[in-house]
Order: C-alpha cells, then sequence, then structure tokens
C-alpha cells in the first residue's frame, strides 16, 4: 500500500492591503503629470511646494511598507529557520540550549517511583534493589540569565485537557513517556481514575494511559525506524522501507507528537531486524546506516510537511540519548562501563567524547523542514549521567544496561524541559 498524505499545500498569493497596491513597484511618477492632477490649483510656486510634500509623504509611506515587510519577512524565517543574531539571542533561554550543571536538589525526586503504576520492568531500578539513591537527587541547573524551569503536572493536564499527546519511537521514546505518565499521575493524585488500554499494557504497536478527569491521553507508539518495515508474503523476507511510512496514519490523531530515532540503526547480527533495504525499486542487503537513518529522516519529514504543516499540531523530535560503554568517552579506562556509577561527570567543557555525529543530521532535516520542530537536545546533559542507567537493576532483562535510564530518574529532567519548550510556544504555531 502506498502512504496515504496529503500533498503539501501551495503557498496563498499575498493580499494587498486595503488601500494599498497589490505588493509590486510601481514606476515613480514625473512632477507635472498624474500627481500634478491631483493638487490643488494656484500658482505655481504653491503647486511646486504641495507636488514636494506629497513627494515626501509618498516617500516615507513607501520606506515604512518596505520596513514593515522586511520585519515580517525575518520574523518567518526565524520561526521556520532560526538562524542569525536575533534567534541567537533567543536560543540563549532555550531550556535545551542554555548552559548548565547537575547540582543535588533535596525537592528531588519529583514523584516516589513505587506509587507509579506505569513503570516497566527494565526501567525499574528502586524495584529491583539499586542500593544508592544519588541518582535520583540530581537537577539540571540552567546558567543566568535563563529562568529555572519547574513542571508543573496539574496545569500540563489542564493544558492538555480533550488532548492525545503520542511518544513515536523506540525504547527510548518509551523512556520519557514512562516518567511522563510518572509525573502526570503525581500530580494528578492518589484518586486519580486512569485506564490503561490494552490492560495488560503490552505494546503491539502502540499502548495507551488515559487520565479520565481530565480527559487527556498520552500514547506510546512503537517503531524502531520511523519508516515501515515489513515481512514479504510470499517471501518472508524482512524489508526495511526507507521511502515509506504508511504506518504514519495512526499519528495523524495526535495533538502533540514526540519523535525518536537512531538507537536500532547500527545493529547487526541477530539483534537486527531485518533482512533488506529497499529505497524505491532498489533492494540491497545491507548500506551506511548513518545513510540509511538520513534517508529515512527525508521520508519522516516529508510526511510531516505534507501532512501536518497546516495543523495546530505541535512536534517535537527526541535528541539523540547517549550510551556509556565506553569509559574512555568521560576520561575513565577503556574497560570502565557504566556499572557502578553513582555520580554524573563533573564537566563545564565539551564532552570528552564528543557529540555523537547522527545528531547533525538530524538538526540539518529538522532546520530544512516547512513545519516547525522543535528539537529536545537532551543529548549533551545526558552524556555527563553516567551514573543514571540501570546497569543490572533491571529485573535481569538486559543485565548490564548502559542505554536506557532508570525511572525515576534522568528522563524526569528530560520532561520538565519538555515541559518548559510547551509552555513557552517555543518554535511552533
Amino acid at each position: 500500500m502506498k502512504s496515504q498524505s496529503t500533498p503539501l499545500p501551495q503557498t496563498p498569493t499575498p493580499t494587498a492591503a486595503p488601500g494599498g497596491g497589490g505588493g509590486g513597484h510601481e514606476q515613480p511618477v514625473a512632477p507635472g503629470g498624474r500627481l500634478a492632477a491631483l493638487l490643488p490649483r494656484g500658482t505655481m510656486a504653491r503647486r511646486r511646494a504641495a507636488l514636494a510634500a506629497l513627494l515626501v509623504l509618498l516617500l516615507l509611506a513607501a520606506c515604512t511598507a518596505a520596513a514593515a515587510a522586511v520585519t515580517v519577512s525575518r520574523k518567518q524565517r526565524q520561526r521556520h529557520h532560526p538562524g542569525g543574531a536575533s534567534a541567537s539571542a533567543a536560543r540563549s533561554c532555550d531550556p535545551f540550549a542554555a548552559a548548565g550543571a547537575w547540582v543535588e536538589d533535596g525537592s528531588y525526586p519529583l514523584y516516589d517511583s513505587a506509587r507509579c503504576p506505569f513503570i516497566r520492568d527494565e526501567f525499574a531500578c528502586a524495584r529491583f534493589g539499586r542500593p544508592d539513591t544519588a541518582y535520583l537527587r540530581y537537577r539540571w541547573r540552567l546558567d543566568a540569565p535563563c529562568a529555572q524551569p519547574a513542571f508543573d503536572g496539574a496545569a500540563l493536564l489542564r493544558m492538555w485537557r480533550g488532548k492525545t499527546a503520542m511518544f513515536v519511537g523506540d525504547s527510548l521514546a518509551l523512556n520519557q513517556y514512562e516518567s511522563l505518565l510518572c509525573m502526570l499521575h503525581a500530580a494528578a493524585g492518589p484518586a486519580a481514575r486512569t485506564t490503561l488500554s490494552p490492560p495488560s499494557g503490552k505494546i503491539d504497536p502502540s499502548s495507551t494511559v488515559r487520565f479520565e478527569d481530565y480527559n487527556v491521553t498520552v500514547v506510546y507508539y512503537l517503531t524502531h525506524y520511523l519508516v515501515d518495515l515489513v515481512t514479504e508474503p510470499h517471501t518472508g523476507r524482512r524489508v526495511l522501507k526507507l521511502d515509506a511510512i504508511d504506518q504514519a496514519r495512526d499519528w495523524l490523531a495526535a495533538d502533540v507528537l514526540v519523535f525518536d530515532s537512531w538507537h536500532w540503526w547500527p545493529r547487526t547480527g541477530a539483534t537486527q531486524p531485518w533482512d533488506y533495504i529497499q529505497v524505491g525499486d532498489t533492494v540491497v542487503k545491507d548500506m551506511d546506516r548513518t545513510q540509511a537513518f538520513a534517508k529515512a529522516l527525508h521520508t519522516w519529514a516529508r510526511w510531516v510537511d505534507a501532512n501536518l504543516v497546516q495543523t495546530d499540531t505541535k512536534v517535537f523530535f527526541q535528541g539523540i540519548s547517549p550510551s556509556h560503554y565506553r569509559g574512555q568517552d568521560w576520561g575513565a579506562s577503556p574497560k570502565k562501563t557504566c556499572m557502578g556509577e553513582t555520580r554524573p561527570l563533573n564537566a563545564t567543557g565539551p564532552y570528552p567524547g564528543g557529540p555523537i555525529p547522527q545528531q547533525a543530521i538530524l538538526r540539518g532535516v529538522l532546520a530544512a523542514m516547512a513545519k516547525p520542530v522543535y528539537l529536545l537536545d537532551f543529548t549533551y546533559l545526558s552524556q555527563l549521567r553516567k551514573d543514571a542507567h540501570p546497569t543490572k537493576y533491571d529485573g535481569g532483562i538486559f543485565g548490564g544496561d548502559c542505554t536506557h535510564w532508570c525511572v525515576a530518574g534522568l528522563p524526569d529532567t528530560w520532561n520538565v524541559l519538555f515541559y518548559a519548550a510547551l509552555t513557552a510556544g517555543q518554535g511552533h504555531n
């Protein structure tokens, strides 16, 4: 089947302002021509003086209109493709762009994980006996002049009344989703009525929690690659289709969409869930994974622009979440992993292991889109949190997990900053 997408709408033709022209530049009229006919009768000197005054007024009006046009154009460019000095100033208090540091805060954690019914075993570090608790008490403190963001779960529930928020992606999206559920559940209070669907909590391909008192629906939709992964009925071949996104029709009902991808792209061997990659009519056994990731992102971006550009749907994309399997990334022994780590990296400069290269690809794709998409760029602040992974306290699911994050824990900070972005309305209609 082909993706059911609506075409990208045509840009409307600008309408002339009342009393103005149609937007083009008229040729100036020489003195004594049409303008002279509009002047009052009198002596030649009076007529020339009046003509000069009228020309001055017309010149001032033209300059004002031109300045207004430049202002509107600049605002449009900054809204869709932020850049330049003005955008830099605005980003200085973007909670994901501003500098900060991890500090201990006695008001953390923001909820008691033992009272949250939505945490899966793989993230439930306290449930499975993690003995240290310092990882729960860290808050990301933004440097001045940025105001410190705070999370108000009750306000968010009211903001989302009657709406659906959907997290679309792999288990890192699930990590943030379950953290947000716990934060909302704590804010709604112990008497809050919630409905889990399906009741088993099985994700196939989605799972939904509804906060009944607020008519708020929060959905997790599982897709490892955003683009389609299909099994051919006759051959049984599993094919990753980089230019197909039929599953996206399931996302259209959401009012807020949070996407993520990359974690599964480098997989090989038994954990690789596809046998072939297809682009158009070309089918290959394998290709450079970063190139494949870029092609899939462009497919996703085209779908968003074709279907959501004229809607009020707010669209976010997670920054790429880091893993901590290589100690040299944070200045430790190459044999070191996140196992046994109990403190963040105390760093104010660049992360020793450097940026994640695919993050630049993600930024480039988002910058070229017509639909404003807000990047939840938590990569750097998460790179510093080598202490926040489940490690062996995950119910025995992974054994030594340095990829996912404990809940409660680091994903709560992601959601504090997500809430700040939502309430600031940055990057959206």
